[in-house]
């Protein structure tokens, strides 16, 4: 009942939308700060620009962002099957981040007083919200998930969440089809103040250092999911102008 409400919810968001106005700052162009923002030429930026909340409230909601991730999967998945892969002993791993690439925060996102981004982010709210596990999953992500796992890789979810929020994070991953995977890696209080890009490189590398893996693929919505060091052989990025994590 409770995914029902959820997509129902989503639903009147998007009547709203489609009933309101195409438009945006004519001094501003939003579609370019989007471009900007997914190859990581916008950085650094805090909130989603006034005159482009709407934009990007349309883009979320509509058919193009979902287009959109279903290109980024269907890439990902034809890359994954032609990898070419040495012929050893290591375990290939496909890692996929959890927030808004398995696990859809555009509920959260969607609410007026959060606006798409085009609000400061407000830590206590969207903990409140982490801790329901009702997050839908990201359009096109499951199919996915399960196309990479019948080729033989073995999945590993390395995620920004805190390590209280396993149960939770758990139960909805499973709750919508994400059923198995090599590790969840969650975010320990040793792991505090450090920055996504870092936190996540030394996860990668903790899982090399046992000599027994191999990063093929990973997905991620923010450019810091994908770089630095040990990110695998290809990395494909997911559409989120909704936010940005240094």
């Amino acid at each position: 009942m409770k995914v029902l409400s959820l997509f129902f919810f989503l639903a009147t968001i998007i009547a709203t939308c489609q009933g309101a106005p195409h438009h945006h700052n004519p001094g501003f162009d939003c579609l370019s700060w989007r471009l900007a923002v997914e190859t990581n030429n916008m950085r650094h930026w805090s909130v989603v620009p006034q005159a482009c909340v709407s934009y990007v409230g349309h883009y979320m909601l509509g058919y193009q962002y979902r287009k959109d991730v279903q290109a980024v999967a269907d890439l990902a998945y034809n890359f994954a099957k032609t990898a070419p892969l040495p012929r050893d002993l290591r375990t290939n791993l496909w890692i996929f981040d959890v927030a808004d690439t398995v696990l859809s925060n555009l509920p959260y996102y969607a609410q007026p007083d959060v606006a798409f981004g085009g609000t400061p982010y407000n830590s206590t709210k969207f903990a409140i919200w982490e801790q329901k596990g009702i997050s839908p999953a990201v359009p096109g992500i499951l199919d996915l998930y399960k196309k990479v796992q019948s080729l033989g890789f073995k999945i590993v979810f390395i995620s920004g969440r805190s390590e209280s929020l396993r149960e939770v994070t758990t139960k909805n991953l499973k709750n919508l089809g994400f059923t198995t995977w090599e590790k969840l890696i969650l975010k320990q209080t040793s792991d505090a103040g450090t920055s996504s890009q870092i936190y996540k490189e030394k996860k990668r590398s903790e899982l090399l250092a046992k000599g027994f893996y191999r990063i093929v693929g990973n997905v991620g919505d923010q450019w810091s999911d994908l770089v630095g060091e040990h990110v695998g052989i290809r990395t494909f990025k997911v559409p989120n102008p909704m936010y940005y994590i240094s």
